[in-house]
């Protein structure tokens, strides 16, 4: 029987059917219900059936390295929270919790700490990806409303995407995209990358990092004089600010230049926005994650309000979130800068929680937000802190000294899932937390859809979900009543109940009505979309009932620095998700991205040295990184581009976390991971080579660079040094041994076999050349060696699929070109229908059009 539930993954919040097929096993289908999806899955959720084994699970509690029962775990962790609040106050404590909680584990959280500690120090990794449109939303609209909805995409005739690479991280949300511009809408990316996306659209604006407000502005000035703006919903609907037209530097030569982009290609922009009606303007991390996050937000809301685009079937701004639940958590408060049911620590706010809460307290004010809550923890203001469900080690910017504020806390707790992390590393007590295949309880997707998340698998070991394990210290804090919650859906009808609580519609946020009925309704609950259609009789939730336009301005972009002299971008691959906790267990995931690329520029490789598929490290002010170099022209010269979900559990490099300043959007808090002063530098090595083991390695691999992948049946990792390479040999297993030593290419193969199976391979050169290793991999699932293991391929001539494209049909390059080939390909969807490539989630057409362009020039 298959089970309805939500993807784990990004904001989209695809629907999913997942059939139980053992113990510990389950098929994964796209719901066609769902509204998000209809039924169909990216890559990453058609995969999510490789990632619900319990390999590295956190199975029990944990005091250090010793297991525990609960009853003490817990004692403990009320006993240190309970002492640290009473000799140093309640701003002495901390919750850093994530995106990754449903909405009734942060409501838990966000009640026990706001409204019994008495503090507001509880906040969410969702604010490193998100918090700017929250802000921008507020000064706007009054509320952290998305007015838009994913039905809007299918009405509209233009397409803007700024800053975000949605064929890969939304590839639903593309697809959908794709199909409206198979129709007729026209679709502009704005991206300092050409990435896939780009590749795709009617047009690209490559603009210079952080001049976005610039663009914008020049976008609202262009349709002032154009004659296009909304006149009539200005004035009965907009608030604007006395000078706000006063537009400086907004003519189309100054903007052109601000952003280093070709006049015509901005003058077709703005024309084409101007004559189109019907545009949804989408934005995500390239516009939040900037030190002007939060005006960059503004200034795209800006121009929608001015042109009445809002509110309007077709017409919308659009912010897609990257967490399945960042919203879910924005809604209960779950940020440090937020109460409760989008209430803020206005006095009036702060009593109706009190009194709903029957609290003993209230937080008094906006508590610290991440990068300063993790800067105070260094700085010994915090002295307890609680993560939950995230791995502030790797993904905070200068990770190096949120480590070392970690190590010097007097106490840490970490709930996870995964028994090794970086962040548990420098826990007190671990607790072990509910997965994804095992939650039950509820989330909401960018547009404001919630849907149920609910169990497949029963709990293994002692792992309990998070808001039980929160309720559980409350309770034991002293608050039993408060905290008496026996079910997930005890604590949804109080959510709900407090969203509508003397909520008189001064906030668009409520959900009165979904708390009828009894645990049978809520179990079967079916998605819903709260708020209706947002803003579409154009009052707005401010005082006034209007939208505000907020004047912002273009901030002076820095020069390069004569030690810095390049611009640092970070962000995701479309098949790995955060840290990799969950995607670094998927063989088919890990192929298409198998290790962290640096991609620079060829004008700045070839002056720098830096050779493609060599070794580059990137260095900061704040740290250093070692990367493998990807030289493409798709970069802008003078930037970088780097990947974020490396950690020391999977490599001796790409640690991207490393790197950006701690420094953030002044209103929003939220760090500006995408322009960090940086330099390169070409990294020489002796040899290089490869381990491919059944499992896990004996010891993991020592050298310069080892980057580990998840393959059927055990792990690979990919090596290079500069060392004596010797030393690999402390991975390998124990076994009969079988070799073959080339001094002259420096060249050493080693198979480990027990009982004639293959059970490990190491090989290594300094000059000559390496065997693929696909074949090698198969043989850990061969009951017996090939007698050709040194080799590295079965006897004869064997076909190289080639570097995966196609993950959704484990489909190579190779594969895909001799079809276009043989069967005289010629368009995407005549790929599709030959071999199945492109046909699931999509993300791999922008890569498909590629060699199909790339055929058609060679033919020519």
């Amino acid at each position: 029987m298959a089970i309805k539930t939500t993807c784990a993954y990004c904001g989209v919040g695809c629907g999913i059917l997942a059939i139980p097929t053992g113990e510990r096993s389950v098929r994964i289908e796209g719901d066609p219900d769902h509204p998000a999806n209809r039924g169909r899955l990216c890559s990453k959720g058609t995969h999510l059936g490789e990632t619900v084994g319990l390999e590295g699970r956190l199975l029990h509690p944990m005091i250090g390295k010793r297991r525990a029962t609960w009853d003490k775990a817990l004692d403990l962790v009320a006993r240190r929270f309970r002492d640290t609040i009473a000799r140093h106050g309640p701003g002495s404590v901390a919750f850093y919790v994530s995106g990754q909680l449903l909405t009734e584990d942060y409501y838990v959280a966000n009640k026990l700490m706001k409204g019994f500690i008495g503090s507001a120090n509880i906040d969410t990794n969702s604010r490193l990806c998100m918090s700017s449109a929250v802000a921008g939303h507020n000064r706007a609209f009054g509320e952290d409303v998305v007015p838009a909805s994913y039905d809007d995409l299918d009405a509209a005739d233009l397409i803007v995407l700024v800053g975000s690479n949605t064929a890969w991280c939304h590839p639903i949300v593309y697809q959908r995209i794709r199909a409206r511009c198979d129709a007729g809408a026209k679709l502009v990316v704005i991206d300092p990358r050409r990435t896939e996306t780009a590749d795709e659209a009617d047009l690209h604006l490559a603009i210079r990092p952080g001049s976005d407000v610039a663009l914008m502005n020049g976008l609202l000035a262009w349709c002032r004089d154009a004659g296009v703006l909304d006149a009539a919903f200005l004035a009965d609907h907009v608030s604007v600010p006395h000078g706000f037209w006063d537009l400086e530097g907004c003519d189309l030569w100054s903007v052109a230049r601000t952003c280093d982009v070709a006049v015509a290609d901005l003058r077709r922009f703005y024309e084409l926005f101007a004559a189109t009606p019907r545009t949804v303007t989408m934005f995500s991390q390239g516009i939040n994650q900037s030190l002007v996050g939060t005006d960059q937000v503004n200034a795209i809301l800006n121009v929608h309000l001015a042109t009445g685009r809002i509110g309007k079937r077709g017409a919308q701004p659009f912010s897609i979130t990257g967490q399945p639940n960042a919203m879910g958590g924005r809604e209960v408060g779950g940020l440090a800068s937020t109460l409760a049911a989008h209430m803020d620590f206005a006095a009036e706010h702060r009593a109706r929680v009190q009194r709903f809460w029957a609290a003993p307290t209230i937080a008094e004010k906006p508590g610290l937000k991440a990068v300063d809550l993790f800067r105070e923890l260094g700085n010994g203001r915090i002295k307890a802190l609680w993560v939950m469900a995230t791995n502030p080690a790797v993904s905070m910017p200068d990770a190096g000294r949120v480590r070392a504020a970690l190590a010097d806390c007097p106490f840490v707790v970490v709930s996870d899932v995964m028994e090794a992390t970086d962040t548990g590393a420098f826990a007190h007590v671990r607790l072990p937390a509910a997965a994804w295949g095992e939650k039950d309880g509820t989330v909401t997707n960018s547009d404001r859809t919630i849907s149920r998340q609910r169990a497949i698998f029963p709990l293994p070991g002692e792992a309990m979900p998070d808001w039980w394990i929160v309720a559980q210290v409350a309770r034991r804090m002293g608050w039993k009543g408060a905290f008496a919650y026996d079910r997930p859906a005890d604590i949804w009808r109080e959510h709900v109940r407090l969203s509508a609580y003397q909520n008189d519609g001064a906030r668009l946020f409520s959900l009165a009505g979904h708390a009828r009925g009894g645990n049978a309704d809520y179990d079967a609950m079916a998605p819903f979309r709260w708020g209706g259609e947002a803003f579409a009789d154009g009052r707005f939730p401010t005082a006034d009932g209007r939208a505000r336009l907020v004047p912002v301005v273009q901030k002076a972009l820095p020069a390069p620095l004569r030690d810095w002299p390049l611009t640092l971008n970070t962000g995701r691959y479309r098949d790995h998700w955060h840290t990799m906790t969950r995607t670094g267990l998927a063989p088919k995931l890990a192929h298409h991205r198998e290790e962290p690329l640096v991609e620079v520029h060829p004008d700045d490789a070839g002056r720098l040295g830096i050779v493609d598929g060599a070794l580059a490290r990137v260095t900061t002010p704040q740290g250093d990184s070692l990367y493998r170099a990807r030289v493409t022209d798709a970069q802008r010269s003078g930037e970088l581009f780097v990947p974020i979900h490396w950690t020391d559990r999977t490599a001796s490099g790409g640690r991207t976390g490393l790197l950006p300043r701690p420094l953030v959007d002044p209103i929003s808090g939220q760090p500006g991971f995408k322009s960090t002063p940086a330099a390169i530098a070409a990294v020489a090595t002796r040899w290089r080579g490869f381990l491919i083991v059944a499992g896990e390695p004996a010891h993991r691999p020592d050298c310069l660079w080892a980057t580990r992948v998840a393959v059927p049946a055990g792990t690979l990792w990919e090596l290079a040094g500069d060392g004596d390479a010797a030393a690999l040999e402390a991975a390998l297993p124990a076994g009969e041994r079988v070799e073959a030593i080339d001094r002259a290419r420096g060249t050493r193969r080693i198979a480990v076999l027990a009982d004639g199976r293959l059970v490990a391979a190491l090989f290594v050169t300094e000059s000559g050349e390496l065997p693929t290793r696909d074949w090698l991999i198969a043989q850990l699932s061969e009951a017996q060696a090939a007698p050709t293991v040194l080799a590295g391929r079965a006897p004869g001539v064997q076909a190289d699929r080639g570097a995966i494209v196609c993950v959704c049909f484990d489909l190579g390059v190779r594969t895909i070109v001799a079809a276009i080939r043989d069967r005289r390909l010629a368009d995407v969807a005549a790929i599709g229908a030959a071999i199945g490539a492109g046909t699931n989630c999509g993300s791999c057409r922008p890569a498909l059009a590629r060699l199909l362009a790339e055929e058609k020039n060679d033919a020519a």
